[in-house]
């Protein structure tokens, strides 16, 4: 049972879009437009707490991939780029900046002379620690109103359409 809920921004949207063209079913426009807006208004709120550590969300992802990467902390500049979805021309700017902050360094790849590793430093490892602790308490704070049960069902939706839309998904 679908219990009633206040109209949303999509809503009008849709109205609009029925009121010009009611020959066409825009019910995927409606999911597609809510994750879109919830994406955008989740990522205003977490750039607010990593403002607060004077990161913006890039370099959160950057550093938090090195770190999740496990000690030592260090990647190959193509595993980051291919991990964070970018290029490798905005990988190699991006690091420049990391670098010129002294939150990451390049260190030679002992296995290969003729590349580097990109490798998370004392001072981007104490940052990326205290930013993620702020980032998975202000997670919590932004979902504290969703029922557990509500989240699971959310969660388990939008894995599958992960699935259906990541690289490699069966058509």
């Amino acid at each position: 049972m679908e219990t009633e809920r206040a109209p949303d921004a999509v809503d009008s949207i849709l109205a609009q879009w029925r009121r010009e063209r009611p020959d066409l079913d825009c019910g995927p426009m409606g999911t597609i437009g809510r994750i879109k807006r919830c994406a955008a208004l989740l990522q205003r709120r977490q750039e607010e707490v990593f403002s607060a550590y004077g990161m913006s969300s890039w370099e959160f992802d950057v550093l938090a991939t090195l770190k999740r990467s496990g000690a030592p902390y260090r990647l190959a500049p193509t595993a980051l780029f291919s991990s964070l979805m970018i290029t490798s021309g905005t990988m190699t700017h991006r690091l420049k900046g990391l670098e010129t902050r002294g939150l990451v360094l390049r260190v030679p790849h002992s296995g290969d002379a003729r590349s580097v590793l990109v490798q998370l430093t004392a001072d981007g490892l104490d940052l990326i620690e205290r930013a993620v602790t702020a980032h998975v308490a202000n997670q919590h704070r932004i979902l504290a109103s969703t029922a557990a049960d509500d989240l699971a069902a959310i969660d388990a939706a939008l894995s599958r359409l992960l699935g259906v839309l990541e690289p490699g998904a069966q058509d």
